[in-house]
């Protein structure tokens, strides 16, 4: 049975493709703060899963906890980054700010270090990590998320380089998301907002396909363009 690990797994895309993989035969570690979530989730899946309290704004708990879990399931060749955290900020409030950077940025980079050195050991792997079309461009209303959207996109780009680099056949998916109906949906006037269901279907596809980026749901393709040609005259207008 293969392995995998979703990081993140008590709501959302990763509670939705956990389930995704355990019904196409893979092992799942779920991985969250909340393990009253996860153990529900657990006994819904109908192949072996593995249970691991993390928090990833603690890296110092978070790499050797991971670690661990990893040595429990033997072997891992699929890491799912989903955690992640945001805030509509537009007064600059600091302690959203830092905790979106605590998440986001930080907590990210760690796990990702993590099972970047443990699909280098083991010679191939897939990583996949949801990033956001915020990562696109910055935005007045919410700095820190949109600015540690952007460093996860630039970071999983670094690792697929670096793999590329060393001929290691480790893939790398950035997974450019729109509004999905999650607690990160905030804000009003939010438009095209896909289920976690329909979000986690596609980013299984490009998993099974190899995909090094992908926009969910496939309809913010467009939106995606548009937002990296608009001028910064205009954008600043939106």
């Amino acid at each position: 049975m293969r392995n995998a690990i979703v990081i993140g797994a008590s709501s959302g895309i990763g509670r939705a493709l956990a389930k995704i993989l355990a019904s196409n035969g893979f092992a799942v570690g779920l991985v969250a703060r909340r393990t009253d979530l996860l153990f529900e989730l657990r006994h819904e899946l109908p192949n072996p899963a593995f249970v691991k309290a993390i928090d990833v704004s603690d890296p110092v708990e978070a790499m050797p906890r991971l670690r661990e879990l990893i040595a429990e399931m033997h072997d891992v060749e699929l890491f799912v980054v989903s955690a992640g955290t945001g805030f509509i900020n537009p007064d600059l409030a600091w302690e959203p700010e830092r905790d979106t950077i605590a998440v986001n940025v930080v907590g990210f980079s760690a796990v990702a270090n993590v099972a970047a050195e443990h699909l280098r050991a083991r010679g191939a792997g897939h990583i996949v990590a949801i990033s956001s079309l915020a990562a696109l461009r910055g935005h007045g209303g919410a700095p820190a998320y949109n600015a540690s959207k952007a460093f996860v996109s630039n970071y999983l780009e670094g690792l697929r380089h670096k793999f590329t680099q060393q001929h290691l056949p480790i893939i790398v998916t950035d997974v450019q998301a729109g509004f999905v109906q999650t607690a990160m949906a905030k804000g009003d006037g939010l438009f095209w907002v896909a289920a976690p269901e329909q979000a986690a279907r596609q980013i299984f596809d490009a998993i099974r396909k190899h995909k090094r980026r992908v926009y969910v749901t496939k309809r913010w393709r467009p939106i995606a363009w548009m937002l990296k040609a608009l001028p910064d005259r205009l954008y600043h207008r939106l």
